[in-house]
């Protein structure tokens, strides 16, 4: 994730500090020192990460905009002037306009502060206690500020090797930026999940059938050029290092299973999946960033054995030959995905919601609309009877079943002559057995018990 730096240029920085009693330094020459091994490890190990310098005292200051050029950062930190006082809050709303406008209010960002101040912990606090404080072991020294970048480094900016392995072939892999570790909240005991050393690849699915899947973070895959034949050289060594090839030239011309996979990725269209670690998974891809490059990213699912419902348990997934008949047909035509649950989702089915008294009216006069139609309606008029009935028993709305009862009854009274003489009959059995229901007794109330029409016959 992308760093701003941001360096305290007031004037408690220019504060004397005796180095064992022969030179003095500044507070600020320290800061610098420690700030320029930071840029040097960055520089060789992490040379991705975007980092921009900003100075403060009571105003702020943008030394260097969001960069990967190590050396202009260098640069600019051997040119910093004295200014004022202190004033964190407006070199803070800096540090908020910069990320805003550069990376939007989604990206993360790391902010490393070069400072005395006695309220770090507090402003920690206030944003939710994701920091930490690096202080110095012993005596204001070059040692002792040494040490403490060193633990900077080891904490935020060490970078990931990994192994990726198929099968028999396997590569040495820088994952990054590093992925950090998982804590799942909905566990009873949350113990933080860490990305394995050892990635294994344990399949490949069609992208179509992984579609757009929901990832906790995504990271770029790139080889590791390992060279153990070449030897370090010596100073006197200048002449036959420039008739060889170098190192880097020598790795390039080796082959290596990371650019195998991320060529075949992107010619197949397809996806790795790959295990980090005890029930966790992830995806190998290749996307590309313009016409001409594209890079082999990693994104992480969240931990889990069924990470993707629409795939089923990672762990269930097997090989197409190993499939009675080939689940995407002769010609491809079709996929096995997604896969149907065994039980029916309770947002797939039809459930009956009264939020307002208007939803209960309407279905309501719909059972008398069909009543009055009978015998023709008989079918609709049951279905409707039985979704209410359904209803009405869920929530315990035994009042509700009565009123039918006694509407149907009315309007069994009030049936034209002409009414064919199976509709009373009907109206008459569907009322009585409302009003049984109503009573609550097990035999008429259960729930999965519908219904049925009156058994009549009126052909003689």
């Amino acid at each position: 994730m992308p760093t701003v730096i941001l360096m305290d240029v007031s004037l408690s920085m220019t504060r004397p500090v005796s180095l064992d009693g022969i030179e003095e330094f500044q507070r600020k020459n320290l800061a610098v020192h420690g700030l320029n091994m930071l840029f040097e490890h960055m520089a060789s190990n992490y040379r991705l990460e975007f980092t921009a310098l900003m100075a403060f005292s009571s105003l702020w200051e943008l030394l260097v905009p969001f960069t990967r050029d190590y050396n202009a950062l260098q640069e600019a930190l051997s040119s910093l002037e004295d200014y004022d006082k202190t004033c964190v809050e407006s070199a803070l709303n800096g540090v908020n306009n910069l990320v805003q406008q550069e990376w939007g209010s989604a990206c993360p960002c790391q902010l490393q502060m070069t400072d005395a101040m006695d309220n770090l912990e507090e402003l920690l606090r206030l944003s939710g206690g994701d920091g930490q404080i690096f202080t110095m072991d012993g005596p204001l020294c070059m040692k002792s500020v040494q040490g403490m970048f060193g633990r900077l480094i080891d904490y935020a900016y060490s970078p990931f090797h990994a192994v990726l392995h198929c099968g028999n072939l396997s590569s040495d892999v820088q994952v990054f930026p590093r992925p950090e570790p998982v804590v799942m909240d909905e566990e009873v005991e949350p113990m933080p999940r860490t990305v394995s050393a050892d990635l294994e690849i344990v399949g490949f699915i069609e992208i179509a059938d992984i579609s757009s899947p929901p990832v906790i973070s995504r990271h770029l895959v790139l080889p590791i050029a390992v060279n153990k034949d070449v030897d370090e050289v010596g100073t006197g060594a200048t002449d036959e290092l420039e008739e060889e090839p170098s190192a880097s030239q020598m790795a390039g011309k080796s082959p290596n299973f990371c650019v195998l996979l991320h060529g075949s990725l992107k010619v197949e269209g397809m996806v790795a999946l790959v295990q980090l670690g005890p029930e966790w998974y992830g995806m190998l891809y290749s996307q590309a960033d313009s016409k001409k490059k594209s890079n082999l990213m990693m994104s992480l699912f969240e931990p889990g054995p069924e990470p993707l419902p629409w795939l089923g348990k990672i762990s269930y997934l097997g090989p197409i030959s190993e499939a009675a008949e080939n689940p995407y047909g002769e010609d491809d035509s079709k996929s096995p995905f997604p896969l149907q649950p065994q039980v029916k989702r309770s947002y797939a089915q039809n459930v009956t919601v009264w939020i307002k008294a208007s939803g209960l009216q309407t279905d309501v006069q719909k059972i008398l609309r069909n009543a009055r139609k009978l015998p023709d309606k008989t079918q609709t008029f049951y279905k409707e009877l039985n979704r209410l009935r359904k209803a009405a028993l869920a929530f315990g709305f035994w009042e509700l079943l009565k009123g039918v009862a006694d509407l149907l009854e009315r309007e069994c009274t009030m049936l034209p002559d002409s009414a064919h003489p199976d509709a009373a009959f009907q109206l008459s059995h569907a009322a009585q057995q409302l009003k049984l229901a109503s009573t609550g007794d097990s035999q008429y109330a259960a729930f999965d018990h519908n219904i049925v029409p009156m058994h009549t016959d009126f052909s003689s």
